[in-house]
């Protein structure tokens, strides 16, 4: 072998080695980008953000303030702020009531006495029943339920906005956007409560008619205040297609009546609550339910 060949083939070694070397830099400098490349956010199983948002919460804001001129003043952007504070960047299931604090005050309003109306297990009726008679006054609606009753919102760790793609579930995690929301929203509307604070629940529910994992029982009745709460007064409403699974007298009516006791309030009860009953004939006039004159 000459010299010229000798020369080459050293050359052409050589060449092989400084492309190993790239192949191996290549590799080790991906696998190094993975490592410092932050995990996606866990693709959950809710509804994304609401679209138009901003454009509903701060409609919805001064649409309440014309309604209701006596809430006061408030500052409508300033609300889509704290909301959104509240949420961004953060991870959509590690948000707390706590990140919520400053949107509930400058949401804040003065509940009536004797107005509050809680719920359990009634959504559709309840609702039918204060916009029917306006006599009470339920979460939603307060100013703060008004503007974000029906809405969905989370936001992303990697950015700021809301993601529109996908939120968290209610039960999906603990301290979620929605969950922790209305958490917040419930403890600030009981604690603003006086007088007699009434609570629908549903007679014609199986098992318990207030569950031990309810808002009811562990936001609303541990945030009322003793001092400026007389009376928890609760209306066992019966479906009217429905059974008399729960009365006043069943056991567990009974054992909420102790939880409520427990808490330093006066507790009252009241099976069918003639008003509500009335607004359920009134939709249903020919239900046999309705009919007092039949033979039995």
């Amino acid at each position: 072998m000459n010299t010229q060949e000798r020369m080459s083939r050293l050359l052409w070694r050589k060449s092989i080695l400084a492309l190993a070397i790239v192949i191996l830099a290549s590799c080790f400098g991906d696998a190094e980008a993975q490592r410092n490349t932050k995990i996606p956010n866990k693709m959950y199983t809710g509804p994304g953000t609401t679209l138009n948002l901003r454009n509903i919460v701060v409609g919805r804001c001064y649409h309440y303030l014309s309604l209701y001129p006596a809430t006061g003043v408030k500052d409508c952007n300033r609300i889509w702020q704290e909301l959104t504070d509240a949420v961004f960047r953060k991870d959509p299931c590690k948000i707390t009531e706590e990140d919520y604090q400053k949107l509930a005050q400058v949401t804040g309003q003065k509940v009536p006495c004797d107005k509050s109306l809680l719920w359990s297990r009634t959504n559709d009726l309840v609702h039918r029943y204060t916009k029917a008679t306006e006599s009470f006054m339920t979460l939603e609606d307060t100013f703060l339920g008004f503007i974000f009753n029906g809405l969905m919102w989370c936001g992303k760790t990697a950015s700021p906005g809301m993601n529109f793609k996908v939120c968290p579930a209610w039960n999906e995690c603990t301290n979620n956007s929605q969950s922790s929301f209305w958490k917040m929203a419930s403890a600030t509307f009981a604690k603003a409560s006086c007088g007699t604070v009434n609570v629908m629940l549903n007679g014609s529910t199986d098992g318990a008619i207030a569950r031990t994992e309810s808002i009811l029982r562990t936001v609303e009745i541990p945030s009322m205040n003793p001092n400026t709460v007389s009376n928890v007064k609760l209306w066992v409403i019966d479906d009217i297609e429905g059974q008399d699974k729960n009365s006043c007298n069943s056991e567990s009516l009974l054992e909420l009546q102790h939880y409520i006791e427990e808490h330093n309030l006066t507790y009252s009860c009241i099976d069918n609550y003639r008003p509500v009953t009335a607004l359920q004939c009134v939709e249903n006039p020919n239900h046999r339910a309705c009919n007092q004159c039949s033979i039995h």
